[in-house]
């Protein structure tokens, strides 16, 4: 079992910049893999990056890459995506998912999920 918190959302103007958390817990989390994804109202499920818990393999989806950032802090079981220039449209509940040893790339993939974070961004 993998328990996942999401934390870090909020309101921004566009430009802006925010850094969401995903703090992990579970007997076996290391084994797992944790993907960033986030859904707008109305809109599917969209996978933005993934990351092993070494943090040498990483993705990104084309439409975050160069303005998102995924990283981990193994001492605080905690991965991060930072979020810079900020548009309107990425206004979106965002989620966390966990998947055993490969990337979750699309939301049936994943083991685990949290219990999401809103991220409002205005113009």
């Amino acid at each position: 079992q993998v328990q996942l918190v999401e934390s870090g959302g909020g309101m921004v103007q566009a430009g802006g910049s925010l850094r969401l958390s995903c703090a992990a817990s579970g007997r076996t989390f290391s084994t797992y893999t944790i993907a960033w994804f986030r859904q707008a109202p109305g809109e599917e499920r969209e996978s933005l990056a993934a990351i092993t818990w070494s943090g040498d393999i990483r993705y990104y989806a084309d439409s975050v890459k160069g303005r998102f950032t995924i990283s981990t802090d193994n001492a605080k079981n905690t991965v991060y995506l930072q979020m810079n220039s900020l548009k309107p449209e990425d206004t979106a509940v965002y989620y966390c998912a966990a998947r055993r040893r490969s990337f979750a790339l699309r939301p049936p993939e994943a083991d685990y999920w949290g219990q999401g974070t809103q991220v409002t961004v205005s113009s």
